[in-house]
């Protein structure tokens, strides 16, 4: 098994999967010190030793129409990369989350008679249900993150196994809202609201000027508020930048900061999000969370006619009903996010009766999901291993 020889591919195409790639690579180096990891990663899993063949931002787009314009170039590189792969195949390949890349990909790759593991289901839960045929084929082991997933993949005939959620583990570690305020050189009695618009490009586009126009108004209800900003990299940065300055508005006490999502939302009072991963990580730091999403009409009309569940944030999915405000498309406008986050900074109820569900949330997500993620893939390495 300690060959210089061992190849591992991974493919995760968004910031939270480059998160969740970084500690599956990490987790498997301890055990395979001479493997060597190669696909599409972002700079986690680059800094983890990985060959990044392929820029990560190239597969993070996101609803039909986006995805159609991008779709000759995202096709290419799926083919190239497929052809790599049977050329040189790989002990075992992960792909993590990014289903619309990966499955395919997997699907290709498994006939080939290579070992494949998908991280993060697709929300088959959610919409596009008749996934699961193309999963059975595709996929030698799935690796879940939420519990409730696990019976469905039992159900369905795909080996399975749950793992918990790596952030349940790691934002216990981040500091208090007293210690991040004093980190990031906040006043300690400041009300503080942190505002994630995406991850995306194609988002930060959709929800820059909303979320813009939201912190102005709360500001006009509120003019001691101050506003954190944290982007993931410097593209994502720049474009909310540019909407900032486009705008004639009255100075806002609002700054942008390059990383540092989980202090800033440590730190702050309330947290407006955008849906996707940044909203489980408010429930799981303790913080009251405005769950906000636009997309371009027509990819809207296809996916809300094909969702199963009246909600899309995770905290509302895991929880299993409305715990936090979420507007959607047309309900998503400034009078209505602003209004939410005024009423979540006030009511200290409903504070304490979310800290207390959110708490639970995190309990029932740690599950040391580092060892079970590389405990679950070894015997899939040994099995594509010749002895």
């Amino acid at each position: 098994m300690a060959r210089a020889s061992l190849t591992i591919g991974v493919v995760a195409g968004e910031a939270s999967g480059d998160l969740l790639g970084s500690r599956l690579i990490t987790a498997l180096r301890e055990r395979l010190p001479h493997a060597r990891f190669t696909g599409i990663g972002g700079p986690r899993m680059q800094s983890t030793g990985m060959e990044v063949l392929y820029p990560m931002e190239k597969l993070a787009v996101r609803g039909y129409v986006e995805v159609a314009r991008h779709y000759l170039e995202i096709a290419g590189i799926r083919r190239k990369l497929a052809q790599r792969f049977l050329d040189e195949p790989p002990a075992l390949f992960v792909g993590v989350d990014a289903p619309d890349f990966n499955l395919d990909l997997e699907l290709k790759l498994r006939s080939a008679g290579i070992p494949t593991a998908h991280l993060v289901s697709p929300s088959i839960w959610a919409w596009r249900g008749k996934r699961m045929r193309k999963i059975l084929r595709a996929v030698s082991r799935m690796l879940v993150i939420f519990p409730f997933e696990r019976a469905l993949y039992e159900r369905a005939g795909v080996p399975v196994t749950y793992v918990g959620h790596p952030l349940a583990e790691m934002l216990s570690r981040v500091p208090a809202r007293a210690a991040a305020r004093e980190q990031l050189r906040l006043p300690a009695a400041s009300r503080i609201v942190a505002l994630l618009p995406g991850s995306r490009l194609s988002e930060v586009e959709q929800m820059a000027e909303l979320f813009i126009e939201t912190a102005v108004q709360i500001a006009t209800g509120l003019p001691d508020a101050q506003f954190l900003v944290p982007m993931v990299n410097r593209p994502t940065r720049e474009l909310f930048e540019a909407a900032l300055y486009r705008r004639e508005r009255e100075a806002l006490n609002l700054t942008v900061l390059f990383g540092h999502a989980h202090e800033a939302m440590s730190a702050a009072d309330v947290v407006l999000a955008a849906s996707g991963t940044a909203t489980l990580e408010a429930a799981l730091l303790g913080r009251p969370v405005v769950i906000a999403y636009r997309m371009p009409r027509a990819s809207w009309w296809i996916m809300n006619n094909r969702r199963y569940q009246p909600y899309v944030g995770l905290p509302n999915i895991l929880a299993g009903e409305f715990i936090v405000p979420e507007f959607l498309q047309d309900e998503a406008t400034p009078e209505n996010l602003s209004q939410a986050v005024l009423n979540l900074m006030f009511d200290n109820t409903v504070r304490a009766r979310l800290e207390t569900r959110f708490a639970a949330m995190a309990r029932e997500l740690r599950q040391d999901c580092d060892e079970r993620m590389a405990s679950a893939l070894l015997p899939l390495i040994r099995n594509g291993v010749a002895p």
